[in-house]
């Protein structure tokens, strides 16, 4: 298993927990996380979800070597992911106590409340591969400003959770070790509430990010396929993974 479901109290946890790729979105991840938040939502005890990882990393995007060998149909997956977290009639709050690469941002970008430790990190990687983030964009775009948008999007730049939360991609950044009582304090706010006030107020919440999934999802999905597939980011992937390839 890669990732975990548990529940207590009222709080469904989903972990991340493939250390072996930094919780890279693969299909065994991708399809495991989108049955537990599935499982989460028809929970009648549960009314809150919340989304975190263990170990260093919370995602480091795709899984690039399932990309590279053209395996399985990841970007519709992940466009899939962003409309389950999206649709859940459960506040979905993702905790972040390390990096988010690339598509990892689309799950940052669907969730409802986001908190992350001051020193986590974020990029979208993709124009350095000769790809573009067209799967995600369809929950990122209804985050962030057009500006915001365009500069990350094309710098590939590396920004903190203080820029994040300025620019609207997270809801807030705290000292590390606030993290935890932070979230805690999240979750007891949220369980002072009616479940049908949380999925009404929700559904207003989240009406422009699901009509322009619905609307551009698809679109998204082929296009993010056929550059993954491209002989530009076929081998810019090759060159990236024999870079980072551990040594034996």
């Amino acid at each position: 298993m890669l990732v975990h479901l548990s529940a207590a109290a009222g709080v469904a946890t989903i972990t991340l927990d493939s250390p072996h790729n930094r919780n890279a979105l693969s299909r065994q991840l991708t399809a495991e996380l989108g049955d537990h938040l599935t499982a989460a939502g028809e929970d009648p005890e549960v009314r809150v979800v919340l989304l975190r990882s263990s170990g260093r990393v919370f995602c480091a995007g795709a899984d690039l070597t399932e990309a590279r060998n053209l395996t399985g149909d990841g970007p519709r997956e992940i466009v899939r992911l962003q409309r389950r977290i999206a649709a859940l009639p459960k506040p979905v709050v993702v905790e972040l106590a390390g990096p988010v690469r690339a598509g990892g941002l689309g799950l940052v970008g669907a969730a409802d409340i986001v908190i992350a430790a001051a020193s986590v990190t974020f990029a979208l990687t993709e124009v350095r591969l000769g790809l573009a983030p067209a799967a995600i964009s369809v929950s990122l775009l209804s985050r962030l400003t057009p500006r915001a948008a365009a500069d990350l999007f094309l710098s590939a730049r590396t920004f903190d959770a203080a820029e994040a939360a300025a620019i609207g991609l997270i809801t807030r950044c705290v000292p590390d070790d606030d993290l935890p009582a932070a979230v805690t304090e999240t979750l007891t706010d949220l369980l002072k509430a009616d479940p049908q006030g949380l999925a009404e107020t929700k559904r207003l919440l989240t009406a422009e990010m699901l009509t322009r999934i619905d609307r551009d999802g698809e679109q998204a999905a082929r296009r993010s396929a056929e550059l993954f597939a491209s002989p530009r980011a076929q081998q810019a992937m090759r060159d990236f993974l024999t870079r980072t390839k551990p040594a034996t």
